[in-house]
């Protein structure tokens, strides 16, 4: 197995992507702008998740949620393969809403791995689907019978969800601006705590400090950037990198793929 091989697909339903990967790639620390949910064709992996630490195996279906915190390193040298869908939240949002009849948009994918063979039998014929040419319809039936499966409404207490006040408003300068240079002592200030305060809180409501966390963000945005076709390194300039080089170091270790390389599979 190559060290890296990723392969995109065009598909047929708006604000979907489409990703097979074969890789030995250990995966550091990143989260996703959108929902995943894949199926482990060969090979095995554990990683991290909302949930602690999982193990997934051959035929087990896998899902994250947008910004939930994980990783991923190969169970054994020959690595593993998977397929996976990423949804824009309004995808699955809308489709939830469905489900559950307008009541509720505030949805989770349950289980970060899960031994299902019906679960995994939808996932690839709707994989399938997507990236073929077929009836809308057989897409739309496939997509909420799968999320079925794997979505449900969060019913726990909001408490154990909160993220204090002041470490949001520091978080939401970093979403609002993410190219800009920004201090620890100006975090500070906008949440009115002590910068250790800030480091320390930060890291415990995110998952990384404030320095990752902003990088995390500059790596959304550049992705986004080359995806509608914009040269490397304007898309590097125009995500707060300090060059080109910087953002390739950066994007590799949050996607295990170069920026050139994901530019070709997208182009």
């Amino acid at each position: 197995m190559p060290a890296v091989q990723f392969r995109m697909l065009r598909c047929r339903t708006a604000g979907v992507q489409a990703v097979e990967a074969a890789t030995r790639h250990a995966f550091t620390r990143h989260w996703h702008e959108q929902y995943g949910i894949g199926v482990i064709h060969q090979g095995a992996q554990k990683s991290l998740s909302g949930r602690g630490m999982v193990e997934s195996v051959r035929g087990d279906t896998v899902t994250v949620n947008p910004g939930e915190v994980h990783d991923g390193m190969p169970l054994s040298d020959a690595g593993r393969s998977w397929r996976m869908l990423y949804f824009d939240p309004a995808v699955i949002q809308n489709a939830f809403s469905d489900m559950s009849e307008g009541a509720s948009k505030d949805c989770e994918f349950v289980w970060p791995t899960k031994t299902d063979a019906e679960v995994a039998s939808l996932f690839h014929r709707l994989y399938a689907a997507i990236t073929e040419d077929g009836p809308d319809l057989l897409r739309e039936e496939l997509l909420l019978r799968l999320l079925a499966g794997v979505l449900r409404e969060r019913d726990e207490p909001a408490a154990l969800h909160a993220t204090p006040m002041a470490i949001m408003r520091a978080r939401q300068l970093i979403d609002d601006e993410p190219v800009a240079a920004v201090t620890l002592a100006e975090l500070a200030r906008q949440s009115g705590m002590s910068r250790f305060q800030v480091l320390r809180g930060f890291a415990r409501a995110t998952g990384f400090t404030p320095h990752a966390y902003l990088m995390q963000r500059r790596a959304d945005l550049a992705r986004r950037l080359i995806a509608q076709g914009t040269p490397l390194a304007e898309a590097a300039a125009g995500s707060g990198f300090a060059d080109q080089s910087h953002m390739t170091r950066t994007f590799a270790r949050k996607y295990g793929i170069s920026p050139g390389a994901y530019a070709a599979t997208v182009a």
